[in-house]
């Protein structure tokens, strides 16, 4: 059902897709959207290395809740960006694609977890974070996307 990467030698081990998912602050969450068309959306995030589930935050209404409610389906992109190496012209990307069902999150208390955990990857700004999810956590919807099919590659851009 899921597509393996063409290029073996160029496949990522677990370890660096696990470092990749936790390490970027950003990736972008394609759906199904409006009739059919693919729907893209940047997304922060918060990779968990316990259950290795993703998880999101937001607002609560809009076309990616529209989305999710229609098809639970979903790909979440995450790369860096590397460096020329010296000498060279083209950089070298680790990139990562995961495929899985998307969650909404019921519990108010895991849903200031998970929003206190992405915060983090922005800010050591306790106080902050805390003044930001006392005012914004009631209107906060939080999901998770369950991982189906990971896959990790280099990616030569020349």
């Amino acid at each position: 059902m899921f597509r393996e990467v063409t290029r073996e030698k160029q496949r990522l081990p677990q370890e660096e897709i696990a470092e990749i998912l936790a390490k970027e602050k950003r990736g972008v969450l394609s759906l199904l959207g409006d009739d059919g068309y693919p729907y893209g959306v940047p997304l922060n995030h918060w990779f968990c290395p316990e259950d290795g589930h993703l998880y999101f935050h937001g607002g609560t209404a809009g076309h990616r809740i529209d989305a999710m409610r229609a098809c639970d389906k979903a790909s979440f992109c995450v790369y860096d960006a590397a460096p020329p190496r010296p000498g060279e012209w083209w950089s070298v990307v680790r990139s990562v694609i995961v495929f899985g069902r998307l969650k909404a999150i019921e519990d108010r208390e895991r849903t200031m977890e998970i929003s206190r955990r992405i915060s983090d990857k922005f800010t050591d700004d306790q106080e902050f974070i805390e003044q930001t999810i006392a005012h914004a956590g009631p209107m906060t919807f939080c999901f998770e996307l369950v991982p189906e099919h990971v896959t990790g590659k280099l990616v030569f851009e020349k």
